[in-house]
C-alpha cells in the first residue's frame, strides 16, 4: 500500500502562481512539477475560490466556520439553560396551592388555629379570610 504524498503550501502557491501569473498551462506545469493535473486544477480552483485561506490545513477552520461553530455551542447552551428554567417553573409555587393574584394577603384569625399561648379550639370547615 503506497502512502500519499504531502505538498507544502509553499508548493501548492508556486505551482498556482505558475499558472496564473507567468501564464503557463496547467497540463506544463503539471509535468514539469511530476504532479497529476487533475490535482493542480484543484488547487487553483481551491486558491480562487478562497484566496486568503487556501490551503489551511487539517483541522484549521475560516474565520465563517469557527463564528459559525461558537454560534452553535451558544445556541446548545442557551437552549439547555431554557430546558432547565422550564422544570424549575412549577417550583416556584409550593404544592397544594394555587397561584394566587398578587393582591390577596391571607390574615390569620387567632381562636382559629392555635397560637403559642392559646388553647386551640377545634373548628369546622377552615376558611381563609382574605383583604382585598
Amino acid at each position: 500500500m503506497t502512502t500519499r504524498k504531502r505538498y507544502t503550501t509553499e508548493f501548492k502557491l508556486d505551482a498556482i502562481r505558475l499558472v496564473t501569473e507567468h501564464g503557463c498551462s496547467k497540463a506544463e506545469t503539471a509535468r514539469s512539477l511530476g504532479i497529476n493535473a487533475n490535482m493542480l486544477r484543484r488547487w487553483v480552483k481551491e486558491y480562487e475560490a478562497d484566496e486568503g485561506q487556501a490551503f489551511r490545513g487539517n483541522g484549521k477552520l475560516t474565520p465563517e466556520q469557527e463564528e459559525l461553530r461558537r454560534l452553535r455551542a451558544e445556541n446548545r447552551q442557551l437552549k439547555l439553560e431554557q430546558e432547565i428554567l422550564k422544570k424549575r417553573r412549577p417550583l416556584a409555587c409550593p404544592l397544594g396551592t394555587s397561584r394566587k393574584s398578587r393582591t390577596e394577603i391571607s390574615v390569620h384569625c387567632p381562636g382559629e388555629e392555635g397560637l403559642p399561648g392559646e388553647a386551640a379550639l377545634p373548628v369546622a370547615g377552615r376558611q381563609s379570610r382574605r383583604i382585598l
